[in-house]
């Protein structure tokens, strides 16, 4: 296998987004505050202080800003499972495989 080679299917947009992240933990459902590196429509990979294990499921709300959207902001919710968790910088990377999503309703 030749090193490398991109392998990802999908283009991937460097956005340091804010993103609340929900997943289950020792003391039951969690949410904890995170930031996105890069995102596409199959997944992203984000910043957060919290214990994640690969192959664990986490949905997550990401505010696209109207600067991206030309409109106004646009909340999705999306449900993913964690590929990969790396160490950064006294943070956890991660990477994660968007499974479903689903756009929110602005808030009047």
């Amino acid at each position: 296998m030749e090193s490398g080679v991109e392998r990802r299917a999908a283009r991937r947009f460097s956005m340091m987004l804010p993103v609340k992240v929900r997943f289950s933990a020792e003391n039951g459902v969690t949410e904890k505050p995170g930031e996105t590196r890069d995102v596409s429509f199959r997944g992203l990979y984000f910043l957060i202080e919290a214990s994640l294990e690969a192959g664990s499921s986490i949905e997550f709300v990401l505010t696209l800003p109207q600067q991206i959207t030309l409109a106004g902001d646009v909340n999705i919710r999306c449900y993913a499972r964690v590929l990969r968790v790396d160490s950064h910088n006294g943070r956890r990377g991660v990477a994660a495989r968007i499974e479903r999503y689903e756009f929110l309703p602005a808030l009047a």
